[in-house]
This record gives C-alpha cells, structure tokens and sequence, in this order.
C-alpha cells in the first residue's frame, strides 16, 4: 500500500525464475489491483510475552480456538487499532514505521525496565521501550495504554510512567490507563491483587494531577482513567470536553459519557408509537447503575414505556468480571429464564463477535430466542441506536 501510493512505479515480477520489469503510470493512491491470499501478505504476528495480567490466560478451557491465539502485530495496530508491546519486534520493523509514518498503538504498562520485565515476562522487554522513544522522537503518532495492576505498576511508578510519557508530548496522541481484569481461572497464574475502591481512587487523583500538569504545559489532558475506575472509586463521569475528542474510545475511556450524551441529544426529539411497550436490557454489573439512570429519563418522558435493566452476574469468568462485553450465552439464559423480558431482549453489540450473532462461549442469537422465547435486538454503542432500540422503531 505504502508504496503502491505513487503515481510512477516499477514492479519486479518473478514468474517461474523468468524476472521482467513492469512500468506502471497512474494517479496517486491508485489501486493497483494486487491480491494476496490474506490481507497481511503472511501470517499474524504473535505475542512472545507472558503478561501478569493477561486475559487469555485466564481462560477456561474447551473455547473455540481463535481466542486463544495472542497476537502482537504492528501492522494489525496501523490497520485495526490493536496493541502491540514491542517485545518481538527489530529495528527493521522499526524503520519501516518511521518510513511509512505509521502510527501504532503501544501497550505500555509501565517505563521502568525491570518492571516492565518483571510484568511481561519477557527478558527484552526492557530494552524494547528503546523503540518507543525512537517512534517519538521521529513523531510517530502513538496511542499508549497502561494496564493498572494495584501493588505493582500503580502508585509511584504509575507517577513515573506517566512522568516519562509526558515527555513524548506532543508526539504522543494519549495514553489510556485501564484496569486489569480477573477471571476465576488463576490458578498457577502470577498473585495479581483486584482493584478496589481504594485503589481506583487513588489512581485517579494520580492521573488528574498529571492531567492538569499536562493540560497547562500542552494544551491537553493526555492521560485518560477508563470509565471503570470512576464507576469502582463511585464518582460521577466526567464531561464530554474532558474526553477531547475519545481519543481512546476503544479502550472504553468515555464510552458511558458519549452514550449519554447522544442518548440524551435522541431524548429531547424522539417521538414514540409503539406504546405501550415494554423491553428488557441485560448489562454487566459496572454500568448498571449508570444505565438504569440513563433510561429511568426515557420511562418519565414516555408514558406506557417500562426499561428493565437486568445486572447479569459472569458465572462463567467469576463475578470480579462486570463488563457487559465479557457476558455469555448461557449466563444469559440462565439469569432470564425466570423473567418476563416483555416485547424484547436489546443485547450490547459488545457482548458478540463483530459481524455476527456469536458469543464468547459459543452460543448464538437463535439460540438466546429459542432458550428465552423472546425476540433479541443486536444494539451499538450508539446512544440515538440505544433509544431507538427501547421505543421499538426500525428503519
């Protein structure tokens, strides 16, 4: 693609060891017709670490096997926005990004060598955050995230991550820190400690001391808790203008707010005709409160209208897990069978694989309608999507 993009080429062709020149005139970016069997020209690059807080290793057993597979591949992080830790990559690779001014997404977790070591289990990790620095000062756009394990990466040396970071601005675009996740299937697996209310509290006056510091010096927060660690230190979602555009929306840094805000935005001129009507909403146990806030809004302007938000309890991961994402299948129809779900089911976009109807143990949509008796509704994390799925229109 990089260099297909000029309007003069010349492709070498090796035809059964007969070798000619092509010369090829055309616009610039021009699509030159090339097609390889897959997108990457070859093979995933895989992950050569083993991350204290990893979340495939904390999987159970008997899952299909694409979940299992941990990839680490800076070209997946140009194309798709994923994270990379740098671990298994040379200096080759490198330079290709710097040519190609590709911006990646790093995953982080910490600046000092050792600790960085010590949490990836990765001798070279280290020394790889020499690449960082390299991409940086060649100003490569780069989006870092930091994986917040308490007793570990928090605390002093999250203040000097985010001290060593900073420095990268502006070159840096952001950096998300995120809570680690744990599933009941730690056996044998480093002994992380769960975040708490204490914890997330203290990260987040950690982050909003950096934020302000770098806010005044660069015109920018830069440093970003997910929406998770206000929801476990229980206070409020901070405003749209403190997300600058979620820059780490992926990484579900303002999700809730950004819901909110076009929830309410839908609010002020939805007009409904399908009343009375009456839906139910399962969600993980975070967010559970915020919803229930959010669409309490909508039964006050629509009479005949009843939201039943349902928290869903993950049996299958163990309930440390509260994110609506990591639902599955047959925790849903365990949790609802008992309960009159009314006209429909609406079901997060974020608890299916993208572009179809499974979840992460399997189970599919007909599946969750045929065990529940009941219509199922797939909705994005659109607030205008989310209201029109509560009211029953359809376009």
């Amino acid at each position: 693609m990089f260099y297909a993009a000029e309007t003069q080429i010349t492709l070498v062709i090796d035809r059964d060891g007969e070798v000619r020149d092509v010369s090829i005139e055309k616009d610039e970016y021009d699509d030159l017709g090339l097609e390889f069997e897959s997108f990457l020209m070859d093979k995933k690059q895989s992950c050569s670490n083993k991350c204290v807080f990893c979340f495939i290793d904390q999987l159970p057993p008997g899952m299909r096997e694409t979940l299992y597979f941990k990839d680490d591949d800076a070209r997946l992080s140009f194309l798709q926005g994923n994270y990379v830790t740098l671990t298994n990559m040379t200096q080759e690779d490198v330079d290709r990004i710097i040519e190609m001014r590709l911006g990646i997404n790093v995953s982080v977790h910490t600046t000092n060598p050792e600790l960085r070591v010590k949490m990836m289990h990765n001798r070279f990790a280290g020394q790889k955050l020499d690449f960082l620095w390299q991409m940086a000062r060649a100003g490569i756009q780069l989006n870092c995230q930091i994986v917040l394990c308490p007793g570990l990466n928090d605390g002093k040396e999250l203040e000097r991550t985010l001290t060593d970071l900073g420095s990268m601005l502006p070159h840096l675009t952001s950096m998300a820190i995120v809570p680690l996740g744990m599933t009941k299937y730690r056996e044998g697996l480093y002994p992380l400690q769960p975040t708490t209310k204490e914890s997330a509290s203290d990260a987040l006056d950690i982050i909003e001391r950096f934020q302000q510091e770098f806010l005044e010096k660069h015109g920018t927060r830069a440093a970003f808790p997910s929406d998770e660690f206000f929801i476990m230190a229980e206070r409020p979602i901070p405003d749209a203008d403190y997300y600058e555009g979620y820059p780490q929306y992926e990484n579900g840094v303002g999700m809730l707010r950004s819901l909110a805000d076009e929830f309410h935005e839908a609010l002020e001129v939805a007009e409904a005709e399908q009343l009375p009507r009456k839906v139910t909403i399962p969600t993980g146990r975070s967010p559970y409160a915020f919803l229930s806030e959010l669409t309490r809004e909508a039964e006050a302007k629509f009479e005949g209208l009843t939201v039943q938000i349902i928290p869903i309890r993950n049996d299958f991961f163990g309930e440390t897990i509260t994110v609506t994402g990591l639902i599955t299948g047959q925790d849903l129809i365990a949790q609802l069978k008992d309960i009159d779900i009314g006209d429909e089911l609406l079901l997060s976009s974020a608890m299916v694989r993208r572009d179809s109807d499974v979840f992460l143990d399997d189970y599919t949509v007909p599946q969750i309608e045929a065990a529940l008796h009941t219509k199922v509704r797939i909705v994005p994390s659109d607030g205008w999507e989310f209201l029109d799925a509560i009211l029953g229109i359809r376009y």
